[in-house]
């Protein structure tokens, strides 16, 4: 390790500089930060997977709806006089008043334009969540200023609140599934294998080890 004088003429190891602690300080609340941003951004893609299959399925049920309220008019057409006429007649009213509660609650609830509203946010706060990730990079250089490092946290700081400010709320079983995704599947992880295969050859680590 290199040494250096001291002011009686001996020498000594090298001492952290005194930026060291301040580097490791900002870098710490960084990885907070970046940490915090990928859970959320990870919420809002459960959410808008969740919204959208309620979507679908919503549809399919509106159509199936749709489908025996046809038949049942039909049944009232074509069997009048006989005694299916008044059950269809019945059951066919029954299923309007059925769909018009059910197409009422989508139109208010709508978790199609829900889901796309979460998806937006999602793709928001992994432009900040990467942003995060690049901080963290830098703030490893040793070179690298910290006045102009924190004006950068500042920066994705004021960012990242505008996006939650305007971002749908989120719920305890997206949270959970977000959790699920990224420490028992490692959504945000790669081996450097994986890495390897989605660069071009001339960028590959194993290409330079060799």
């Amino acid at each position: 390790m290199p040494q250096r004088d001291e002011p009686n003429g001996g020498t000594s190891l090298d001492r952290p500089s005194q930026f060291e602690p301040e580097r490791h300080a900002l870098e710490s609340q960084i990885r907070e930060c970046y940490g915090r941003c990928a859970y959320t951004h990870k919420t809002h893609e459960k959410m808008a997977e969740r919204l959208h299959a309620r979507h679908k399925r919503g549809k399919w049920a509106n159509i199936i709806l749709s489908s025996l309220i046809t038949g049942g008019a039909a049944t009232v057409i074509f069997a009048k006089g006989s005694a299916w006429e008044g059950y269809a007649g019945y059951a066919t009213a029954f299923l309007s008043i059925l769909s018009l509660i059910f197409n009422a609650y989508l139109k208010d609830l709508d978790p199609g334009a829900l889901a796309q509203r979460h998806r937006e946010a999602a793709s928001d706060i992994w432009n900040v969540r990467e942003a995060y990730l690049s901080l963290i990079t830098d703030i490893l250089d040793q070179g690298s200023n910290l006045v102009a490092l924190r004006e950068r946290r500042d920066s994705l700081q004021a960012a990242l609140y505008k996006i939650y400010h305007g971002a749908p709320h989120t719920d305890g079983k997206a949270y959970g599934k977000a959790q699920g995704a990224l420490k028992d599947n490692e959504d945000l992880t790669f081996t450097e294998a994986e890495i390897d295969v989605m660069l071009p050859a001339s960028l590959r680590r194993s290409a330079r080890a060799v």
